[in-house]
């Protein structure tokens, strides 16, 4: 394995602007099969000096790094990337959560400070796999080492999703992509219905990202996304809201500046205080940057 050399992080400045969820990646067509051609734009290495520039564009003050391959040593790059780059304030990567060995390797990976949590890809496990033991047993030794857990799902599994999180009400989680509703056929009633009960659990926030690619990728308009906004706007609170651009994935729907002005439009009419938490606070204090 690689050597890391472990890096604290920090954020001064309460004010500071966080992208909550971007990805890093050499690209490997074999191993990235998901990035199909259909998402040519994206079939290409994206790296920290890609998206610093876009940033400083955007005046934004950092970024969490997301896992998008399920390997520890995806884990390891994002890491390294982190510790080469200081405007990426933390990491969440992949540890087999499955593994008999899970406390072993979250023992191994707690020295490394920027590393703030850990995903699993559950979008593509079948029905059932958030009630195996094996997989329950290891997120349960997640809060003894401060790690939070992104959970990444799609809006067909929130029922699921709802009963797995009562298992941990002192786990922090995150819900990405707004647990992904289908945008691009106007379906909200069923997803409203869930997220309304997963937003019960206080332990548990949220991120604005992820939308335009749930949305028609060539005919989205800024409004189509207002009624899902309007509701964990209303049933999260602006405490438990975390803006994050899902860099480069959201490139085959819109440039980073579009989803970023559609967020940004979006909370414009809200309190200072409110817009400060969404766009950095939450990430800041949820990820202890």
């Amino acid at each position: 394995m690689t050597n890391i050399e472990p890096r604290v992080s920090s954020l001064q400045n309460p004010a500071s602007r966080i992208d909550a969820h971007q990805h890093f990646w050499k690209y490997d067509p074999v191993r990235d099969s998901w990035i199909t051609d259909e998402m040519k734009t994206i079939q290409r290495d994206f790296f920290p000096n890609h998206l610093a520039p876009i940033l400083d564009e955007n005046k934004i003050d950092g970024s969490v790094a997301v896992q998008a391959d399920q390997s520890e040593y995806e884990t390891e790059f994002l890491l390294t990337l982190s510790n080469q780059n200081s405007f990426i304030k933390g990491v969440v990567g992949w540890v087999d959560l499955s593994s008999d060995k899970i406390v072993e390797r979250l023992d191994f990976f707690s020295q490394f400070k920027n590393l703030k949590g850990f995903r699993h890809i559950l979008q593509a496990e079948p029905k059932g796999f958030m009630k195996r033991h094996q997989f329950l047993f290891g997120v349960s030794h997640l809060e003894k080492y401060k790690f939070s857990y992104d959970i990444l799902i799609y809006h067909h599994q929130l029922e699921e999703a709802i009963e797995f999180v009562k298992h941990f009400p002192h786990q922090k989680f995150v819900v990405d992509h707004l647990a992904k509703p289908n945008i691009k056929q106007n379906e909200f009633e069923r997803w409203a219905k869930s997220m309304a009960q997963l937003a019960s659990f206080e332990n548990i926030c949220c991120k604005i990202s992820g939308f335009t690619t749930e949305a028609d990728w060539n005919t989205w308009k800024p409004q189509d996304f207002n009624p899902y906004f309007d509701f964990v706007l209303n049933y999260f609170g602006a405490k438990r809201l975390l803006y994050g651009s899902d860099w480069p994935v959201c490139l085959v729907a819109a440039s980073y500046e579009q989803q970023f002005s559609i967020t940004e439009n979006y909370i414009s009419k809200l309190s200072r205080s409110e817009k400060e938490l969404i766009m950095g606070g939450n990430a800041t204090r949820f990820y202890n940057l």
